[in-house]
């Protein structure tokens, strides 16, 4: 799981690229919560259409808001979460990131994925 969270600077804008998202092994899986121009929508679509990238979690988007046509929305493979920035408990936060990667490794459903029948 690549979990990125670096700053947008010109150095990493559309640094998770084709060739980066190449060089993961397959089933792999991105979490961005740095900056959406970090990311090349177009590869990062590709690789998940192909297999290589088993998931994305993404809570920040190149246009923001992310628009509602946006193939995101509707990719089985990704999940977009509201960017909404907050202080953070780290005690409470670390128990929910820790159940959810139990879930997750176990092929269980995790918590706070987006309900699309619900609109969010």
């Amino acid at each position: 799981i690549v979990i990125n969270l670096l700053p947008l600077t010109p150095e990493t804008r559309g640094l998770v690229d084709a060739a980066f998202l190449a060089q993961l092994p397959p089933g792999a899986a991105l979490v961005n919560f740095g900056r959406g121009a970090h990311v090349v929508d177009a590869d990062l679509l590709a690789a998940l259409d192909r297999g290589h990238l088993r998931e994305a979690v993404l809570d920040v988007y190149a246009t923001e808001p992310l628009p509602p046509q946006h193939p995101f929305w509707r990719h089985p493979r990704v999940t977009v979460l509201p960017h909404a920035a907050a202080l953070t408990d780290p005690r409470s936060a670390s128990a929910v990131v820790a159940a959810n990667l139990r879930a997750w490794r176990a092929g269980q459903p995790v918590a706070f994925r987006v309900d699309r029948t619900r609109g969010y």
